[in-house]
C-alpha cells in the first residue's frame, strides 16, 4: 500500500464534512443511517473517509441534510464526483459564474406529522411536513393539484378509508355517478 499521507482515508475532507453537517443538525449516525437507509457501520467508514459514497447515497445526504446549492456541490466535488451529476440543473450565477444545483429523486415514502393547505383560484397546494427537535416542523413534501383533481384526491382518500375500516363490506349503496 502507498505510504503517502491521505493514503489510508482518501476521503477525509469529505468525511470530515458530512460529519460536520450530521453533528450541526444535532444527529446520530443511528438516525442519520436510518433516514438514508444505509448500515450505521458504512455512515462511520465514509465520515472516517474510509469510504466515499455512492452516488445516490451522496444524494440522498445532501437531500436529508438540506444542504443549499454552494455545499451540496462542494460535497460532490470532494466526493470527486466532478461531470455527470444526475438531475443536473445549471444556471447562471452572480457575476456570470456557473451555479449547480442538485435535485435528488428519492422514491421512498415520507411519513409526515403535519399538512398545510394552500387554496387559491389556480388550485390546491398541500404541504407535508415532519417534527424536527424543539417543536419546528420542516416540509418533506408539497403537492399542487387543481381544484377538480383535488376534489377527486379527496374522493378516493375517502373511498381507501372506508375499505380499509370496513374490510370490503358494502356498507353504503352503490355510488351512481358516473
Amino acid at each position: 500500500m502507498d505510504n503517502m499521507s491521505g493514503a489510508e482515508t482518501p476521503f477525509s475532507n469529505l468525511g470530515d464534512h458530512l460529519r460536520y453537517v450530521r453533528t450541526q443538525s444535532k444527529q446520530s449516525l443511528a438516525e442519520v443511517s436510518g433516514a438514508v437507509e444505509i448500515e450505521e457501520g458504512q455512515l462511520e467508514r465514509i465520515e472516517a473517509g474510509l469510504e466515499r459514497p455512492a452516488e445516490d447515497i451522496l444524494l440522498l445526504l445532501i437531500s436529508h441534510f438540506g444542504v443549499k446549492d454552494r455545499e451540496a456541490v462542494q460535497l460532490w466535488e470532494l466526493a470527486e464526483y466532478e461531470s455527470d451529476l444526475p438531475a443536473e440543473i445549471k444556471l447562471d450565477g452572480a457575476n456570470g459564474k456557473q451555479m449547480t444545483l442538485l435535485l435528488a429523486i428519492d422514491v421512498r415514502t415520507i411519513y409526515s406529522d403535519s399538512l398545510e393547505v394552500a387554496v387559491n383560484p389556480s388550485g390546491v397546494t398541500l404541504q407535508f411536513g415532519q417534527a424536527v427537535g424543539n417543536s419546528q416542523t420542516t416540509p418533506v413534501a408539497r403537492v399542487g393539484m387543481s381544484h377538480q383533481q383535488a376534489e377527486m384526491v379527496v374522493k378516493t382518500l375517502q373511498q381507501a378509508l372506508l375499505q380499509a375500516k370496513y374490510g370490503g363490506k358494502r356498507l353504503l349503496p352503490p355510488s351512481t355517478e358516473v
